[in-house]
């Protein structure tokens, strides 16, 4: 339950102010059809971020318990860090607009989402919490609390989100994560 509840919480601060937020936005105001953009956004996440869990517990088989920590304590530390850049949308994370719809949808957000803070953070609590299901529906669920309300209330609320506020929250339980990693908290690798 401690690795579906971090998951989600970490993602769902951590997506406030993402690229793939400001992509919601995009396409809510350009299609103004919000069940096939939540839809694409549900299944381009799932896909996505299954990846980047598996990622996660195979860097488990590869690594040792020791250098999974310091691996994983760092990466936390530098989550920290790159929450607090501000993210912008790239022109060409829009160019899929022919596909309709959810299409569009799908295809933005799962290219938009590789490599982003968000499926490098499932990667991290992947490894972390070697619990895959529970990390995946976690992680997916925090980019639906994030991104659904972007698409429904569109541009009402992007200008009212304390935006800076929502990322040094994250930062601070990136960081603590970090932390606690690095100084062994849970022992889940057995040191």
């Amino acid at each position: 339950m401690e690795a579906f509840l971090i998951s989600t919480g970490i993602v769902a601060l951590a997506e406030i102010g993402d690229k793939t937020q400001l992509l919601s936005f995009l396409l809510a105001a350009k299609f103004r059809k919000p069940w096939p953009i939540i839809a694409g956004i549900l299944v381009a996440t799932i896909a996505n971020h299954a990846l980047a869990g598996a990622v996660g517990a195979w860097i488990t088989l590869l690594v040792g318990p020791e250098a999974l920590r310091w691996i994983l304590g760092l990466s936390f530390l530098a989550m920290a860090v790159w929450v607090l850049i501000p993210d912008r949308l790239d022109a060409e994370d829009a160019r899929f607009v022919r596909l309709g719809v959810f299409g569009a949808t799908l295809i933005a957000f799962f290219i938009a989402e590789m490599g982003d803070k968000t499926q490098i953070a499932t990667v991290a609590l992947a490894a972390q919490y070697q619990a895959f299901t529970a990390v995946v529906i976690g992680t997916t669920l925090g980019m639906m609390i994030a991104n659904v309300p972007a698409v429904l209330l569109g541009e009402r609320i992007a200008h009212r989100m304390p935006v800076a506020t929502v990322h040094r929250i994250a930062a601070v339980i990136f960081a603590l994560l970090g932390i606690a990693t690095l100084f062994g908290a849970g022992g889940r690798f057995g040191f």
